[in-house]
């Protein structure tokens, strides 16, 4: 069951990440940021343990860290709506898994750099496609995934034993 959950859950995270790229892509026309390939770095770092040039533009490789993510933290989110933790406030928290999942892997490759060293505006902007991720993979994982039978939904009272 859980497997089944971590799956549609996959599924939503990819829903979340189409979600948040549109969402960047939006900010970005506005804004006039460039496109960001820490993600793309990242992975190489991960794969081959060397560190890429700020420079270098890596767009496969970027494509498969931006996806694989949403992915990976999207299963997470799946189990989590198969046990009991739904709605909004699950996606809140979900935000934070999103976050600290991302700046794990980009500082403990040294790719990035930490959050509160960054200017605000892009400490705005990445918290907000992170939510942007973490609440439209919430509301698509919370549609897939059935509640497993022993569970009740949060914020609602436990069976009462007698």
């Amino acid at each position: 069951m859980l497997g089944r959950a971590a799956l549609r859950g996959a599924l939503a995270g990819l829903a979340g990440t189409a979600a948040m790229t549109l969402a960047e892509k939006v900010e970005q026309s506005v804004t006039h940021r460039p496109n960001s390939y820490v993600p793309g770095r990242t992975l190489t770092a991960l794969t081959t343990r060397r560190r890429l040039p700020g420079s270098v533009r890596p767009p496969v490789r970027n494509h498969l860290m931006h996806w694989g993510t949403g992915a990976l933290v999207g299963a997470l989110r799946g189990v989590w709506s198969a046990s009991g933790l739904r709605g909004w406030r699950a996606s809140a928290w979900h935000t934070s898994v999103r976050l600290a999942t991302d700046q794990t892997l980009e500082n403990a490759t040294g790719v990035g750099a930490p959050p509160w060293t960054w200017s605000r505006q892009d400490q705005v902007v990445d918290i907000g496609g992170k939510a942007v991720y973490s609440f439209v993979t919430g509301a698509v994982a919370d549609r897939l995934v059935p509640l497993a039978p022993d569970r009740t939904p949060s914020g609602s009272a436990p069976p009462r034993r007698r």
